[in-house]
């Protein structure tokens, strides 16, 4: 399966193993929660989702790549103690608690998450000694003889012995006692998080013309040569700085994250291209509304990958527009929240206090992600202003909410002006779009990217757009619609 379901099959799981009955207990006894083996090629994500699954089941998360522990930091260090049977007395061998039990408790006394998901990276790539070690960690979920705690799932991660030569094999007896799921490679699936995660807009396009490059694992006189999910992403964000340092980026400095010769060198290629293309055919203007025919006319006689390549670039800066609408949204609507409690009778200096405590603790529980988090920071900078703002002027509680309001009007200003730019760079894409090409492939392939861009369904679910209605009726089939149309809707659900 790709690495979407695989995650919500952890979720599922992890739910139904902390579901309790009416007397406080586990409905699925320790016993029978079988461990969860993710097996799937390296570079593809299964480390990080796992901080996304405890984040979203709001449990805390302890990850150890096994690979780094010896035998004695996995179940301790032995010592000797003194033991009374049956009046005689004996030396006995006892251990210290293991480092990885004892982080899970760390974390309960960090975070205050009782439950939570211990991963172990690597599972089948442990030195002889810890082996035995493993199977017993995995079939009875103890170190040595410390147990994991109850309300912790014991999730491990692994890669085929195709990618790694010290790979071992699970017998059967262990292999029953646990919960696999195979995952491979799927572009697709990781298109959808791309998008989500801001990947640089040349990858994507690049990548939809070449979709048999996204993941490549071979064999060479030369030793492996290989390109993962993980290198696009971080490469991704190399070209970002890169290009804000102004720094040139050729087939070498490619050839770092995209360890395959070949593919190295056809991206580096295209990426000059693609910055030409970005030039050429003005993509910041064409979204303002402002084209000429004779780009429509080099358009028309481009080759296919050309056209690919302007659609993708199109679909590249709109991205970051409704990124930044998304973002902007959810900042004045978490300031707005804070501000009403002004209207309670609380002042400035303590609602900055309580935001400050709320974002102390959530972090302290790693309830936040990246983009949470930042936008939490915005809140609480505008949030300080406004008080510098009002103890500059000296300002009485009815005088500082009337100066807050005027203050913070502002804001919602600043997000309609966003929404309205964003609005109108897509109609003018669209107008470009259909004076191009028409009702062809090319506009098919514009309006599925907006469908599986997670900031594009959220934009055109809260704002509409007549365009991407008539063309996605038009161009998509009725089982393409019916999922789109459910996507939409579950993100009505969670706005």
């Amino acid at each position: 399966m790709n690495i979407k379901r695989a995650k919500q099959e952890i979720k599922d799981s992890i739910e139904a193993y902390l579901t309790k009955d009416n007397y406080g207990e586990y409905k699925i006894p320790s016993i029978r929660q079988r461990p969860i083996l993710l097996m799937g090629p390296p570079g593809i994500g299964k480390t990080q989702i796992m901080e996304q699954i405890a984040r979203e089941c709001e449990i805390g998360l302890v990850a150890y790549t096994i690979t780094h522990h010896t035998r004695q930091s996995a179940i301790g260090l032995p010592f000797i103690r003194e033991k009374e049977y049956g009046g005689q007395t004996y030396s006995v061998t006892e251990y210290t608690m293991s480092e990885i039990i004892a982080s899970v408790y760390e974390k309960i006394e960090q975070t205050g998450n009782k439950e939570g998901i211990l991963f172990i990276d690597e599972i089948n790539c442990v030195s002889e000694t810890l082996a035995p070690t493993m199977l017993q960690f995995l079939q009875c979920k103890m170190f040595g003889n410390q147990k994991v705690p109850d309300g912790w799932i014991i999730v491990a991660a692994g890669n085929p012995p195709e990618y790694n030569k010290s790979v071992r094999d699970f017998d059967v007896v262990t292999l029953d006692r646990m919960k696999k799921i195979d995952v491979e490679a799927d572009y697709e699936v990781w298109k959808e998080y791309a998008y989500q995660a801001g990947i640089h807009p040349a990858i994507l396009a690049y990548l939809e013309i070449r979709k048999e490059y996204f993941y490549r694992m071979e064999t060479t006189v030369d030793g492996k040569a290989f390109v993962t999910a993980r290198g696009w992403e971080d490469l991704s964000q190399l070209l970002k700085v890169y290009e804000e340092l102004g720094k040139d980026i050729d087939r070498e400095v490619v050839f770092q994250y995209l360890q395959h010769l070949k593919i190295a060198k056809d991206f580096a290629n295209y990426y000059e291209l693609y910055k030409k293309y970005k030039e050429d055919y003005g993509i910041e203007r064409i979204l303002q509304g402002q084209w000429n025919q004779e780009t429509i006319g080099r358009l028309k006689f481009a080759a296919f990958d050309e056209k690919l390549s302007v659609v993708g670039l199109l679909n590249g800066k709109l991205s970051e527009m409704f990124a930044q609408s998304y973002r902007q949204d959810a900042y004045v609507t978490e300031l707005f929240g804070w501000l009403k409690q002004l209207k309670t009778g609380k002042t400035l200096s303590q609602v900055v206090k309580e935001i400050h405590e709320d974002f102390n603790e959530k972090k302290k529980t790693e309830k936040l992600g990246k983009a949470q988090e930042h936008m939490l920071l915005d809140v609480i900078k505008t949030l300080e202003g406004y008080e510098q703002i009002s103890k500059a002027e000296h300002l009485e509680a009815d005088a500082e909410f009337e100066r807050v309001r005027e203050e913070f009007k502002k804001e919602p200003a600043r997000l309609e002006q966003q929404i309205e730019d964003t609005s109108k760079a897509l109609d003018n894409a669209f107008d470009f779009m259909e004076e191009a090409f028409g009702q062809s492939q090319e506009m098919v392939v514009f309006v599925t990217e907006l469908n599986v861009n997670y900031y594009s369904v959220w934009f055109i679910k809260e704002n509409g757009c007549d365009k991407y209605y008539q063309y996605n009726k038009g161009l998509l089939f009725d089982e393409q619609q019916e999922q789109i149309l459910a996507e939409m809707n579950e993100l009505e659900k969670k706005f």
